[in-house]
C-alpha cells in the first residue's frame, strides 16, 4: 500500500453485528481486511460491467451418457478457443463428469461462452466465477 487512509464509517447496530459475524465466518482478523475485500469485489464486478479484459472460470456439470452432449461441448470450446486458456476433466461418479475451463477476454466474450455451455441439454449446473487479472487492483 502507497498511502494508508483512514475514514469512519456511519452504520446501523444490527447491520455491524451482522458484519462483524461474516467477518468471523470468514476469519478476517479485522474490519479492514473484511472492507477491502468487498471494495475489490465491487471493482472486479465493474470490470466485467465495463467490458474490460478479465479472467474467471466456467465450471459445469453434466451426464456425459446424454448422447451427443460430449461432442456438443467440445465443440463449444473448439469455437471459443480464443477465451479459453486451459481446462480440467474429472470423472465424479459412472454418469456425471465436472469440466472446470479457465478463461481470459472481455467480460461479455467470457459470459457468451459460459452461456454456450451451460444452456446445452445435459448440463445439469453451471457457474461463471468472474475474476480479475489484477492489473488494475491494490
Amino acid at each position: 500500500m502507497d498511502h494508508l487512509v483512514r475514514f469512519g464509517v456511519s452504520v446501523d447496530r444490527q447491520l455491524l453485528d451482522e458484519f462483524d459475524r461474516h467477518i468471523r465466518r470468514r476469519h478476517y482478523t479485522n474490519r479492514s481486511e473484511a472492507i477491502r475485500d468487498l471494495i475489490r469485489d465491487n471493482l472486479v464486478g465493474r470490470e466485467w460491467s465495463e467490458d474490460k479484459e478479465t479472467v474467471g472460470t466456467i465450471t459445469f456439470v453434466y451426464d456425459h451418457h446424454v448422447r451427443d452432449l460430449t461432442g456438443k461441448l467440445t465443440d463449444i470450446q473448439h469455437a471459443y478457443q480464443g477465451q479459453i486458456l486451459s481446462g480440467m476433466h474429472v470423472h465424479l461418479d459412472h454418469d456425471h463428469c465436472l469440466e472446470v475451463l479457465v478463461v481470459k477476454g472481455k467480460g461479455s466474450q467470457i459470459r457468451k461462452v459460459a452461456d454456450a455451455l451451460v444452456s446445452v441439454k445435459g448440463v445439469k449446473h453451471g457457474k461463471l466465477t468472474m475474476a480479475t487479472t489484477g492489473k488494475s487492483l491494490r
